[in-house]
């Protein structure tokens, strides 16, 4: 007999699945854009990009934003945890800490989110479920492992306070993740578009204080990057990621980390011509499966007759 939940769950799995690849591309188009482009400066274009690119979406579907002022505070929270802070220590850190490195910190944010759930007051829940969100996030650590390489872990006393602004963005995405449910209530093109306009307000007097955007002369390269990282990566991504939210939870959705560090690996090997090995091949093998486990839904016991 056919198991109703597979065509969601199908379609869920393709969704984590393309969020990760425009999330997994944007450590790759970041390098780009910060070769002419300081980190506060290019957080800001990626916002406001993002955010006029998804008011005109919102336009179109014609909804609405919100009015009120509790949601707007919740909003300015989420849009703090998921992108204005947590983008920004990215982005500083990436300037410092290899590649390699920086995949398996930023991918560590399923181990957060289970480690502040399992402290919160819904940590009751089904133990079978647990260890099976547990064997997921340590198959998908470890496939990050294999994925990126064991060397990319020397050095990890150097550059100390880089390599903390990465792991801190990790930690944030988790406290994203869960406090997404606050805004359950609204649509995920609301939702995105809200983080974004709130993310503007923040980063756009940030730059020009710091960093006097107005005397930049950024590449071609570096702008389209840039451009390319606001519209897919950004405003496309939000309202993927805020309808995963919906269905597949705070834990569902961080697991995508793991994919997109294998993403932003493979991606690197593909533009510098290199061929992945047995090794590469192992780890996404084994990030799947633990993304899968994850994500794996809990199956209701029939209760026996005898």
């Amino acid at each position: 007999m056919n198991d109703p939940q597979l065509p969601n769950l199908r379609l869920e799995f393709t969704l984590l699945a393309t969020l990760a690849g425009l999330w997994g591309s944007s450590y790759l188009l970041i390098k780009l854009a910060l070769m002419s482009l300081p980190p506060v400066t290019l957080m800001a274009i990626r916002v406001t990009l993002a955010a006029l690119f998804l008011l005109v979406v919102l336009r179109v579907r014609h909804e609405r934003l919100p009015t009120d002022a509790c949601t707007w505070r919740d909003l300015f929270v989420q849009s703090l945890l998921n992108s204005s802070v947590a983008w920004l220590v990215l982005a500083w850190g990436s300037q410092y800490v290899p590649s390699g490195t920086a995949g398996v910190l930023n991918s560590t944010s399923p181990l957060f989110v289970f480690l502040l759930t399992a402290w919160s007051a819904n940590a009751s829940s089904s133990a079978n479920k647990s260890a099976l969100k547990i064997v997921g996030v340590v198959l998908g650590f470890v496939g990050v492992l294999l994925v990126v390489g064991v060397d990319a872990l020397r050095g990890l006393g150097q550059e100390n306070w880089a390599q903390a602004a990465v792991l801190f963005g990790a930690f944030l995405y988790a406290c994203a993740a869960l406090n997404g449910k606050r805004l359950a209530h609204l649509s995920p093109l609301v939702t995105a578009t809200g983080t974004m306009l709130w993310a503007t307000v923040s980063l756009v007097p940030l730059s020009l204080a710091l960093e006097r955007p107005w005397a930049i002369t950024p590449s071609v390269t570096s702008l389209a990057a840039a451009v390319t990282l606001a519209v897919l990566c950004t405003g496309i991504a939000l309202i993927i990621y805020f309808r995963l939210m919906k269905t597949l939870g705070a834990m569902g959705v961080a697991s995508q980390s793991y994919l997109r560090a294998g993403v932003s690996v493979l991606l690197g090997l593909v533009v510098l011509g290199e061929q992945p090995s047995a090794t590469v091949l192992l780890g996404l093998t084994v990030t799947i499966v633990g993304v899968a486990l994850i994500n794996w839904p809990a199956r209701k016991r029939v209760p026996s007759l005898s």
